[in-house]
């Protein structure tokens, strides 16, 4: 009987042990809390039962900017802590956003915008999406200006023409996309380029637009189609942000004028509090602790803390508990620990591509206002003060009882959180030489942080728990560009607001000054010109005249600005002088003597000083300055006359130098044309 039985019994052991795995990868499947506990071993950075959510969104997981990482380091050697990698990414304020071993970001090179997803450990290119031509290559404020949005394998992008797509996540390729501000004419609040990234919640895709109607948009994460689309007020630069009270999940809206909150769901405008009129922007994301809703402004105009209601009627309003002077926020937002709020207290109008802000790092009370402690100089506007061990202006992590920062200079800062003192910890330069308002990430001990040209993965984790395989150098071996405050040494004096048009009685300023300068020059000339040779006189008084009015052209914006406490514009004057050398070519071709340097030096150092100009005030944000590169079309007339007359003596000079005055005068006038047909 047992050797009957035998075979049949082994062939059910045998189909047992097959069928054991087959068992155990059906649980897992079903039961995914068990396959991410699995994985999570590998990951030393998480408490134990924590499942890892890396980093899908601008402020992360939560939209706090907190993370659950644990076992960061406490201190960096001297040389900065470990760099696994650094790469040129190109121009762009997207951060990045992680999952796994990818990390996701957006940039911008000669070829176009792109999505670029890279090996979170090497940085190596996985996959790139081209969906766009450059924006503002020369301009100000180069490159897209959203970040990422994570969600089921998906990956949503924002770029500045308000285009919104869908890739996946793992090879790239587009599922959807749609152009939010020309669909639902999103005009408001887009004036820098669209800069919200998107937020996903509940499979909606939540996105201010500003449009008619169309204030707040909801979009079906599966397809791309309208969910719900509310409100008209116009958008700004801060993103969707979902928050739950009393059960009911909402929709902050930090809109150019107003804060508004609608039903996630429906869509339906629960509430909308004016905040101000006219233009405005908004940029910082609010802080929200049921039932309590912080939200900063730039300009100055300091933080307030409202209460939200627990039910919605016709009249509901916001309630306010404080009002403060205290923590204006820009382009770089606060986060909130226990009841205490960090950030950095921004002094100036708005934040400015030409230096770091000028402000104070403080850590202020949430349900009161009152500061705790302050750190920085608090110095004055348009003082040259040094700023070198101050925080600065700084995008901020929370974890591990500490603040992970990294400041408008590219300097790394680890502070312990202190709601008593400022406690820094450690800090390094990483990426200096520009300045960056992109805010890092952290994921898996690693901090992902990047700048107008180039991304760099650190490492800030314990070095025990960095793999003895993996390969790093240190901070200070990476290539380092010293900041120089340019604007600091040249504007004395800076425009407050960079983007306002200059009023008709600064223009008319600006003229005079540079005006009076050319004729003091024409006229200083004759002096050394008289000590001369009849025959070299006309030299003499050219070669004067255009050395002394360019000086001072070049002089002038720093020194008369300083000595008025005005600012005045007088570089157009340098440009006039260098199209005048230009015009003197003409002269030169009518004498029988002719000679290659005479034709064509002139026109190359015309070439080379308006090139120069153009990115020297691309640098100091001298956004309409830029109009005086039309002068050339109102010198052109005048100009030839200028150069058409007999030279060979001396003799009417007077009126020569008449003319220059009047062809400067085109030359000024056809940047104030530009100004109004352009503006």
């Amino acid at each position: 009987m047992a050797n009957e039985s035998s075979p049949p019994l082994r062939g059910i052991i045998v189909q047992l042990r097959q069928a054991v795995p087959l068992v155990l990868f059906f649980l897992l499947l079903t039961n995914p809390d068990s396959l991410q506990a699995q994985s999570d071993v590998s990951n030393p950075f998480l408490p134990a039962g924590v499942v890892e959510e890396g980093w899908p969104a601008v402020r992360g997981r939560h939209f706090d900017a907190h993370s659950p990482e644990i076992h960061i380091a406490d201190t960096w050697p001297a040389a900065g802590p470990p760099v696994l990698w650094v790469k040129e990414l190109g121009q762009g304020y997207s951060a990045f956003v992680a999952e796994g071993d990818r990390v996701y970001t957006q940039g911008q090179n000669l070829q176009g915008q792109y999505v670029y997803c890279l090996d979170a450990r090497s940085g190596k290119e996985i996959w790139k999406y081209w969906y766009d031509w450059p924006y503002e290559l020369a301009g100000v404020y180069p490159g897209p200006r959203a970040t990422p949005t994570l969600i089921e394998g998906r990956l949503l992008f924002a770029a500045p023409s308000g285009l919104l797509g869908c890739l996946d996540a793992a090879t790239g390729k587009l599922l959807w996309s749609r152009n939010l501000v020309s669909e639902f004419k999103g005009d408001g609040g887009t004036g820098f380029g669209y800069a919200c990234s998107p937020v996903v919640v509940d499979q909606l895709v939540i996105m201010p637009v500003g449009g008619p109607d169309a204030s707040m948009v909801a979009l079906h994460l599966q397809d791309g189609k309208t969910a719900w689309q509310a409100g008209s007020q116009p958008a700004s630069y801060t993103p969707a942000m979902p928050i739950t009270r009393n059960g009911r999940k909402l929709v902050v809206g930090y809109l150019e004028n107003a804060l508004v909150l609608h039903d996630l769901k429906t869509g339906e405008l629960l509430l909308e509090h004016e905040l101000s009129d006219g233009y405005d922007e908004h940029s910082s994301w609010p802080l929200y602790r049921e039932p309590y809703l912080w939200i900063a402004a730039p300009f100055r105009a300091g933080s307030q803390l409202f209460e939200i209601p627990s039910e919605f009627e016709k009249d509901t309003r916001l309630k306010n508990i404080w009002r403060s002077r205290i923590l204006s926020n820009d382009v770089l937002s606060s986060v909130l620990v226990g009841d205490q709020i960090y950030g950095f207290d921004i002094f100036d109008q708005q934040s400015k591509t030409q230096r770091p802000s000028r402000g104070k790092f403080r850590c202020i009370n949430f349900l009161t206002g009152d500061e705790l402690w302050e750190q920085g100089s608090g110095r004055p506007e348009r003082s040259n003060n040094d700023t070198s061990d101050e925080i600065g202006q700084a995008g901020i992590i929370v974890a591990d009882d500490k603040l992970i920062m990294l400041n408008e200079r590219g300097e790394l800062i680890l502070l312990r959180i202190n709601p008593t003192e400022c406690e820094i910890l450690a800090r390094c330069s990483v990426l200096s030489g520009e300045l960056t308002w992109t805010p890092p990430i952290l994921h898996r001990g690693c901090v992902y942080i990047r700048n107008q040209s180039r991304a760099a993965c650190i490492y800030v984790g314990k070095p025990e728990l960095l793999p003895r395989q993996q390969q790093t150098f240190r901070v200070d071996e990476i290539p380092q560009e010293q900041y120089v405050d340019w604007a600091g040494q040249i504007l004395s004096i800076e425009p407050e607001y960079a983007f306002d048009l200059p009023s008709n009685v600064w223009l008319w300023n600006w003229f005079f000054w540079s005006a009076g300068l050319l004729l003091a020059s024409l006229l200083l000339a004759l002096i050394p010109a008289s000590l001369v040779r009849v025959e070299h006189r006309l030299l003499t008084w050219t070669v004067c005249y255009r050395t002394l009015a360019f000086l001072c052209g070049a002089l002038g914006t720093t020194w008369i600005s300083a000595w008025t406490r005005e600012f005045v514009f007088t570089w157009p004057l340098c440009l006039y002088i260098a199209f005048d050398a230009v015009m003197a070519v003409v002269q030169f071709r009518r004498s029988r003597q002719r000679s290659r340097w005479r034709d064509y030096l002139p026109l190359l150092v015309f070439v080379g000083i308006t090139t120069f100009y153009f990115l020297l005030c691309r640098r100091l944000s001298l956004v309409f300055e830029w109009a005086f590169l039309a002068g050339p079309i109102g010198a052109l007339l005048p100009g030839l006359l200028d150069a058409q007359l007999p030279k060979e003596k001396f003799s009417g000079i007077g009126f020569s130098a008449l003319l220059k005055l009047v062809t400067y005068a085109g030359f000024y006038g056809s940047g104030i044309v530009v100004f109004w047909l352009k503006y």
